[in-house]
């Protein structure tokens, strides 16, 4: 075996790479439970790559199919009901786990500096999420897969001077066809997942650059041992924290294994009740919502007012909600990084701006009225005013002194 792997390590940097990304890097030693979801992130990931690959096997990208492929999937294939439902809970799993992710990035300043690059390439993993989960939405070619496509491709169409031909170019025809359908699958299967491979590579090489971040916010590389070189508070990633994520990975699928034996529908939340009656382009649903994920944004669309009947304006506040997380390391002027030596100020705007995401994902739920829509103009406020406020707010914010060293 040592032969072996000499003559694979002359030839490609096998043991160099075990070194320098898992047995020789080194992570800081005060880990907390938020740190879990980056490796469940990947966890998932490789779930869904595994469990859609399965699904390709039976499935046909076809309007007069697809439907019925997905039920033959569900009752006839061998197995093929739990792979769908695992795919299906996973694509839900998987934006909690990123959100947890993203929550986390928040709490303990992951996205200041040096880490700037790292918040940048995980913004843009989180809009190819997006992506691929509206993409892959239509594919069952159920009620709500199909409107839910209409009624998204359609706010292209809002766009000014480009808009009618955009909506035309992603459709590839009038109205949501079997076109349509084929080109989703396309980029569902193959284009959006070589990017976001591409991109989470990007991410753990910027991340293993520059080192991990930690609860006290503290760059653990100030504090190296002088007989070794390594940092002081610091401990390799493998086996510690191999052996931390497998319990994590444990737990997840405790609570992933009970959603998807007992409820895997949730309540309509991850699968609805329309998806499972065929596309019908001649009868509308009475209420076209997208699935949880999407709901903060959707409200957002919903509550800004239309311009001389143009969603345009709608369409823009929904886009900048999005994007504007990219300005997160130059908004945040604050003298700490962590959450734990942080003034009142920055908890409370934090505090604010999770409960206006959270309560913004149910009014997307929910079918409109003039209360709902002032609710969520209000609370779409509070969402922006915490990342343009932040410049100032963090400024004079009272912090803590930070440690020397982790506690």
């Amino acid at each position: 075996m040592k032969k072996l792997l000499n003559w694979v390590d002359e030839r490609f940097p096998l043991s160099a790479l075990w070194k320098t990304h898992l047995a020789e890097y080194y992570a800081p030693k005060n880990f907390n439970f938020w740190y879990f979801f980056g490796a469940l992130a990947m966890f998932v990931l490789v779930l869904q790559i595994v469990t859609g690959i399965f699904l390709t096997m039976n499935y046909k990208p076809d309007a007069a199919q697809a439907f019925a492929s997905v039920e033959y999937i569900m009752r006839d294939v061998s197995g093929g009901w739990i792979i769908r439902y695992m795919h299906s809970t996973g694509a839900s799993m998987f934006f909690a786990v990123v959100y947890l992710h993203m929550f986390r990035g928040l709490l303990y300043g992951s996205y200041r500096k040096p880490r700037e690059l790292i918040w940048i390439f995980g913004m843009l993993i989180y809009l190819c999420l997006m992506a691929e989960a509206f993409l892959g939405y239509l594919l069952p070619w159920g009620q709500m897969s199909f409107w839910g496509a209409q009624v998204i491709i359609n706010l292209f169409d809002a766009i000014p001077f480009i808009g009618p031909d955009l909506a035309l170019w992603i459709r590839g025809d009038y109205v949501v066809s079997d076109v349509t359908l084929n080109r989703f699958f396309a980029f569902h299967v193959i284009a959006v997942p070589l990017v976001l491979l591409g991109l989470v590579m990007a991410h753990l090489m910027a991340l293993h650059e520059v080192g991990s971040n930690n609860p006290d916010g503290i760059e653990i590389k100030k504090n190296l041992d002088p007989n070794t070189g390594k940092p002081i508070d610091g401990i390799p990633f493998h086996p510690y924290y191999i052996v931390k994520d497998i319990v994590g990975v444990v737990v997840f699928l405790m609570v992933f294994s009970v959603i998807m034996f007992f409820v895997p529908e949730m309540w309509g939340y991850f699968l609805e009740a329309n998806n499972f009656i065929p596309a019908n382009p001649l009868s509308t649903p009475s209420h076209i919502a997208p699935l949880w994920y999407f709901t903060p944004y959707y409200a957002m669309l919903r509550a800004v007012p239309s311009f001389f009947g143009s969603q345009f304006p709608g369409v823009v506040v929904m886009g900048l909600a999005t994007m504007i997380f990219f300005l997160l390391p130059w908004l945040d002027r604050g003298k700490v990084k962590s959450i734990r030596y942080r003034g009142w100020i920055y908890k409370t705007a934090l505090t604010l701006f999770v409960i206006s995401f959270l309560v913004l994902a149910v009014l997307g739920t929910m079918p409109p009225s003039d209360l709902l829509t002032w609710i969520a103009r209000i609370l779409t406020i509070v969402y922006f005013a915490f990342f343009v406020l932040m410049p100032w707010y963090t400024k004079i914010d009272k912090t803590k002194p930070e440690p020397d060293r982790l506690t």
